[in-house]
């Protein structure tokens, strides 16, 4: 073996090791995306800005299958609420932004309710402790229930317009994707949508 082969065998055997302790250290950083999230306090948490997407009518896609047991182990779907326009918003306890929506979210669904428009709300708690979601939607007094989704599962019914709560959705009476927020939604802007789907013919 030559002097050149053999210093370049040299190191290649230190650089493994140190390598290997430079990506340990990294994933041991405290304040790294991944170690925020294991230790549950999201500082890292980046969510959408509120953008609006309406989708006519001859665009949508297929009907949401969608279905599930709520936190308070109740069953529905999606395909029970034929003929209903209905508003899907994900959520979770450890989401800021899914904080500071909830009461515009509680305002909306009081006056539609109030207006007994043809309208269902239901939340999808996902990627969150069901008692933590429980105790979250109570104190917050929100007045429509959420479906348990522990595992996240249920966001990939969603045909990818949820990649991050808080996302709010807005389907039709088929059941079919009229329109979305992603990230914070304001009641007037809710309520808009949901007039602008019900009056459709």
């Amino acid at each position: 073996m030559s002097g050149t082969s053999r210093m370049a065998r040299a190191w290649s055997l230190v650089a493994v090791p140190v390598l290997a302790l430079s990506l340990g250290a990294c994933s041991q950083d405290p304040n790294s995306i991944a170690a925020q999230a294991k230790s549950g306090n999201r500082q890292g948490y980046i969510s959408g800005d509120g953008t609006v997407e309406s989708i006519p009518a001859a665009k949508r896609g297929k009907p949401v299958v969608l279905s599930g047991k709520t936190l308070d182990d109740q069953s529905w779907s999606v395909s029970g609420q034929a003929g209903k326009v209905v508003v899907l918003n994900v959520w979770a306890s450890w989401c800021p932004p899914c904080e500071k929506e909830a009461p515009e979210l509680k305002d909306a669904a009081d006056k539609i309710g109030a207006a007994k428009k043809p309208v269902v709300f239901m939340g999808i708690n996902t990627r969150d402790n069901p008692a933590s979601g429980r105790a979250t939607a109570k104190r917050q007094g929100i007045p429509y229930p959420s479906l348990d989704d522990q595992g996240g599962q249920m966001i990939l019914a969603l045909q990818g317009k949820a990649p991050t709560p808080p996302v709010t959705l807005v389907l039709d009476p088929s059941g079919r994707i009229a329109a979305r927020v992603v990230g914070e939604v304001t009641s007037s802007t809710l309520t808009g949508l949901v007039d602008d789907v019900l009056a459709e013919k």
